[in-house]
């Protein structure tokens, strides 16, 4: 498996637990529109490796995660029915991982390593 230049994970806090089938777009933006340039799912560690591209241009990205299903499937209402992480890249770093930590009420989120 290739690993992408953008990789995210996703911890449930309100369990302390991955937050596993969560699906996830990464998109690039394009002039004044976004272009979807991968999706995948969160696996059983709650880690999307496989999401884009090994290498991706300079410029502004998001990241995507439909909430909604994922609560839904736990039986737990939510505020926040996706989560929308916009976010700057520069081509020469070798790896970006964007992490959401995420309750049915609240997230946050960082740059991580």
């Amino acid at each position: 498996m290739t690993v992408s230049h953008i990789t995210t994970h996703i911890l449930d806090t309100t369990t302390g637990t991955p937050a596993h089938g969560v699906s996830v777009e990464l998109l690039a933006q394009r002039g004044n529109a976004w272009e979807v340039i991968g999706s995948s799912t969160t696996d059983a560690d709650g880690r999307v490796k496989d999401l884009g591209p090994e290498a991706v241009e300079t410029g502004t990205y998001r990241l995507q995660f439909a909430t909604a299903p994922y609560f839904a499937a736990l039986g737990t209402e939510t505020f926040f029915p996706e989560v929308v992480l916009t976010f700057s890249v520069q081509a020469d770093q070798a790896h970006y991982h964007v992490p959401l930590l995420l309750s049915p009420f609240s997230f946050s989120s960082y740059r991580g390593s």
